[in-house]
């Protein structure tokens, strides 16, 4: 199905997920703050939101203009890998790209992190 920009516009930060939007922002994990810190102030050159929802799904963080979803998946992305599957195909469907980093990756390289992030946003 192909989507007009106004069916998308109405499916972003529906309000019924707001309360579960502002929570995850005031509940971030260190690395969704250590991402945030390079993401915010159009830092890459983009703007980024932080708990974005896209119909019923929040992104980490979701930069519009480049249609690019980021994901830090903790420990409950081991088990949830069929949620993960449906979320993607969704967000697909809308033409959001996702690129998904695990804790440990941002733990230990978050230098390399940015650097992917900065490649796909020049990639879009």
């Amino acid at each position: 199905m192909c989507y007009t920009a106004a069916m998308i516009r109405h499916l972003n930060n529906l309000n019924q997920l707001l309360v579960a939007r502002r929570e995850l922002r005031n509940n971030a994990t260190k690395e969704e703050n250590a991402i945030w810190l390079r993401l915010k102030n159009k830092n890459l050159g983009f703007k980024f939101r932080r708990q974005h929802s896209i119909g019923k799904f929040i992104l980490d963080f979701y930069c519009p203009i480049k249609k690019l979803g980021i994901e830090i998946d903790g420990r409950q992305h081991l088990s949830n890998k069929e949620y993960d599957k449906e979320r993607n195909d969704y967000l697909n469907s809308f033409g959001v790209k996702i690129i998904r980093f695990s804790n440990d990756k941002i733990n230990n390289d978050l230098d390399e992190v940015i650097m992917i992030i900065q490649e796909k946003l020049i990639s879009l």
